[in-house]
């Protein structure tokens, strides 16, 4: 029970990662793909302006899901760091690239530099979640053993279900932060901002689709035990994904934008969960399962408690954090006038 509470608490920290971490992330992504800078300055300073204040804070997410599974689930911990320490260390150096790159540009005056941190920020931003979405797809298709680094560190994450769980993690951040910048944009009194977002959405959620369905016949033949629990236990999770996806589509062309918000969370949220379900309760599939990888009941319960009064601080930070700046005009947008390149 204890076990069980202590993985939960761990997914919904994931969960929170992938919704604010991962539009972080996509956001990254839209800059890459803006335009020249006179045609993308527009985009980036809204980028730059939506995402400065809690890309920092997002990140705890990470180190939160990171240290529960250390300290509750150490011989999983063990395995999936030291069998795919290859995708996790390129994304905690891009972690670092795309932090030091925002910084940077933001405070040059040259455009050689903009453009040269701008592309750091962005290539960084596309690459990050890729790999993290590799090593998803590694421990979901059962290329992680237990022990120190008993699986093969290439293929561990070089396989068809890695690169199907990176593509999807790109495509899935860039949806997320598209529909996010729609109501940013719509807030600030930008509404040819927010149709183009809108338009990004629409594309990059379509995308996702596709990717997801082309996803079918790769788990049928790479990952059987996850097909499995896919169409089976996790199926009802799958389908309130399929039409939390479809529902944010429909609520983007009527310019529903913060409605779009909740249902592209919502979608993306389900997959996640979906995957949890399918998986449980094996963490390492077909050799750990949860109750096997967990710590003993005292150290669960520390770490429970640990939670717990930390969530009382933690939580109301957040919040406050998050509502302060998605509230009235941001002011002047001095950034438009600082930014001019990516």
């Amino acid at each position: 029970m204890l076990a069980d509470a202590a993985l939960a608490v761990m997914w919904l920290g994931l969960t929170c990662y992938a919704l604010f971490g991962g539009a972080d992330f996509g956001a990254g992504v839209w800059d890459l793909l803006a335009g020249g800078a006179e045609r993308g300055r527009a985009r980036r300073a809204l980028i730059e302006h939506s995402i400065g204040p809690v890309w920092e804070a997002n990140h705890v997410w990470l180190i939160f899901v990171v240290v529960l599974l250390w300290s509750a689930f150490s011989p999983v911990f063990a395995a999936v760091m030291s069998t795919l320490y290859i995708p996790l260390t390129l994304a905690a150096l891009g972690i670092i690239a795309r932090g030091a790159a925002f910084a940077f540009r933001k405070a040059s005056t040259e455009l050689w530099q903009q453009r040269l941190f701008g592309a750091c920020f962005a290539l960084s931003s596309l690459l990050t979640p890729f790999f993290l979405g590799t090593v998803a797809g590694g421990v979901a298709s059962g290329r992680v053993p237990p022990g120190l680094a008993a699986g093969d560190v290439i293929t561990g994450w070089l396989n068809p279900t890695s690169v199907l769980g990176g593509v999807l993690a790109v495509v899935a951040c860039a949806h997320l932060a598209a529909v996010y910048l729609c109501a940013d944009a719509d807030r600030e009194g930008r509404p040819e901002l927010a149709a183009a977002f809108a338009r990004d959405a629409v594309l990059s959620g379509l995308a996702a689709g596709v990717v997801a369905l082309a996803g079918i016949a790769v788990l049928h033949g790479d990952a059987p035990a996850l097909f499995h629990g896919l169409t089976h236990r996790a199926l009802p999770l799958v389908i309130v994904s399929a039409v939390a996806g479809l529902a944010g589509l429909g609520l983007l062309s009527r310019r529903r934008f913060v409605a779009a918000r909740g249902a592209a969370a919502l979608a993306v949220a389900a997959i996640l969960w979906a995957w949890g379900a399918a998986q449980y309760p094996a963490m390492l599939v077909g050799t750990t399962t949860v109750t096997q990888a967990a710590a003993n009941s005292s150290v669960l319960t520390a770490v429970l408690v640990s939670l717990g009064v930390g969530a009382v601080l933690l939580v109301p930070s957040l919040w406050l954090l998050y509502a302060t700046f998605q509230r009235g005009p941001a002011g002047p947008r001095s950034g438009e006038r600082r930014m001019s390149g990516g």
